[in-house]
């Protein structure tokens, strides 16, 4: 099964959860640096971890996946990714930090994308933790830095989980540059958070 079988409306709350939290994130980032950061989620969707996968190929095409990894457990337990094709990783990290020769740029880039994935994915959990008045214990985050067959491998990645894709928009100082946030559950998980979403605004 490629997707579970959710309604317009219930996806539309979901996104309407991530908007309030990458809001948030947003709020955060903009209070940290000194460039104005405006993040959106125009589509969201659920869909298998094998689908996925293909989706990860598509997305990095030629280019190493940037992930910052937020394990959860809770009521709903699974893992929370941020993800960018590496190059535009760099992208991002360059148009929010000053570059400088003496910087190592790979430790740069990991510990500010580590940094701002972090803040969003925080903002997201939080949302979804304050509306729908779940509780979750997190895991320290971790930045991640491989091919998207080798993400494909990792353990949250599994066949009878699912992935609640979120295509994520930065726009920073005019610059648009796109990622994923991916939350990935088992399905008994998905389902608890959708009967969240029903009663919660008023769906059933």
């Amino acid at each position: 099964m490629d997707k579970i079988s959710v309604s317009h409306e219930q996806l539309e709350a979901v996104k309407e959860l991530f908007n309030i939290g990458v809001g948030r994130g947003a709020s955060v980032l903009n209070a940290m640096l000194s460039c104005h950061i405006c993040l959106k989620v125009p589509h969201i969707e659920i869909i298998s971890c094998k689908a996925f996968s293909n989706e990860l190929r598509n997305f990095a095409k030629d280019s190493s996946l940037s992930a910052v990894s937020l394990a959860f457990k809770g009521a709903i337990s699974g893992s929370a990714q941020l993800l960018f094709p590496t190059d535009t990783a760099s992208s991002l990290v360059a148009a929010l930090v000053d570059e400088s020769d003496d910087l190592d740029m790979d430790a740069l880039r990991a510990g500010t994308f580590c940094e701002v994935g972090n803040i969003v994915l925080n903002g997201v959990m939080g949302s979804i933790s304050n509306i729908l008045e779940l509780t979750f214990d997190y895991s320290v985050p971790e930045y991640i830095e491989t091919n998207p067959e080798n993400f494909a491998q990792k353990p949250e990645v599994k066949k009878d989980s699912h992935v609640l894709l979120a295509r994520t928009r930065f726009t920073i100082d005019e610059l648009d540059i796109e990622g994923d946030i991916a939350l990935f559950m088992q399905i008994k998980a998905i389902h608890i958070l959708i009967e969240k979403i029903e009663k919660k605004f008023d769906l059933l």
